[in-house]
C-alpha cells in the first residue's frame, strides 16, 4: 500500500538569494538522508520565485514540531528571514 504523504510550506520574506540559503539546504539534505536511514520520509526543497522564496517539505505525516523544523526555524531566525508556515495537508492521491 502506497505511503501517505503530506506536504506544507515555509514562505520566506523578503526574498532570498541562493548564497544565503546555503546552510539551510544542506540542514535540509541531512534531514532528507537522517530520515531514508530511518525508512522514513522527509524532504525539503528550496523554490525560488520572483517575489518569494519557499521550502516546501514533502513527508510521511503531518507533523511539524519535529526537531528538523526546529532546527530549520532557529536557522531561518539565525539567518533574520521573516516566515510563515502553512498548514499540513495531503499530498496529491495519498490515502488517508
Amino acid at each position: 500500500m502506497p505511503k501517505t504523504l503530506w506536504a506544507y510550506d515555509y514562505r520566506l520574506l523578503p526574498l532570498q538569494t541562493v548564497g544565503r540559503m546555503r546552510g539551510v539546504r544542506a540542514l535540509l539534505n541531512h534531514a532528507h538522508q537522517t530520515a531514508e536511514r530511518g525508512a522514513r520520509t522527509w524532504s525539503g526543497r528550496i523554490v525560488f520565485e520572483p517575489l518569494m522564496t519557499h521550502i516546501l517539505v514533502v513527508s510521511d505525516g503531518p507533523e511539524q514540531d519535529r526537531e528538523v523544523n526546529r532546527e530549520l526555524e532557529a536557522e531561518l531566525k539565525g539567518l533574520k528571514v521573516g516566515f510563515t508556515l502553512t498548514a499540513s495537508m495531503l499530498a496529491g492521491d495519498s490515502p488517508v
